[in-house]
């Protein structure tokens, strides 16, 4: 019995065991993904989220220790993002287009995304180191929680609330737009990337490749404008 727990602490220490345990746990929820012909609810993070979860909690092992083992996968998220310039050049015809109401649902939409956040904090009289984690969560986590550490908020938390946006509008997307009557893949995947920064990305490319491209340009245009915008309306509400 000591040597087993020995081999586990041994191995729970190794950095390649949680990459693995990650990169497993993606797999699985993907596969069950594709088997469900990519319903909503079958997203793939959402999945893996928990069943990495699992194993943390039936193990014992604490996140940051998880965390240095996967830490792979984060640094991968740059290079994954920068990568979405390929999509946007092959459909630059495409986006140059409609670059006025794109532009024009960006403002709206970033607006409508940050406001209705704080005006919900303030209303149930949320401390502002929450407000401030809060408010730019429709956003990528790296720019977000750029955006919170640097305004007194906390970045952990916006992390959460972050992957905790994501996940909910990449599960409502695709029914909200079908229940309106959006058929377009351009709108469909600005909405995604907008509303849901990577993982609503993520979701337009598996079901269109322009839904795709459309959903990380807003992804990216959203990041920019709401690091302008944040930094204004705290100091306005303070």
């Amino acid at each position: 019995m000591t040597n087993e727990f020995a081999v586990w602490v041994f191995l729970s220490r190794s950095p390649l065991l949680w990459l693995t345990v990650t990169l497993l746990a993606y797999v699985i929820a993907d596969r069950v993904s594709a088997a469900t012909g990519r319903h909503p609810l079958a997203n793939p993070v959402l999945h893996a989220i928990w069943m990495i979860g699992l194993v943390l909690w039936a193990t014992g092992t604490a996140y940051p220790v998880y965390f240095e083992g996967a830490q792979f996968v984060h640094f991968l998220l740059g290079p994954a993002t920068v990568a979405l310039a390929i999509p946007l050049y092959e459909h630059r015809v495409t986006v140059m287009r409609v670059l006025v109401p794109m532009l024009v649902a960006l403002l709206v939409g970033s607006t409508v995304a940050l406001g209705t956040a704080m005006a919900t904090a303030r209303l149930f009289g949320v401390p502002e180191g929450i407000l401030v984690s809060l408010a730019p969560k429709s956003v990528t986590a790296s720019v977000a929680m750029g955006i919170s550490g640097a305004l007194g908020g906390d970045p952990a938390l916006t992390a959460v609330l972050v992957i905790l946006t994501g996940i909910i509008g990449a599960i409502l997307v695709t029914p909200l737009l079908n229940l309106l009557g959006i058929r377009d893949w351009r709108a469909r995947g600005f909405a995604a990337g907008l509303a849901a920064h990577g993982i609503g990305t993520a979701r337009a490319f598996q079901v269109s490749e322009v839904a795709g491209t459309f959903a990380g340009i807003a992804m990216g245009l959203n990041a920019l404008l709401t690091a302008i915008l944040v930094p204004v309306a705290i100091t306005l509400l303070r």
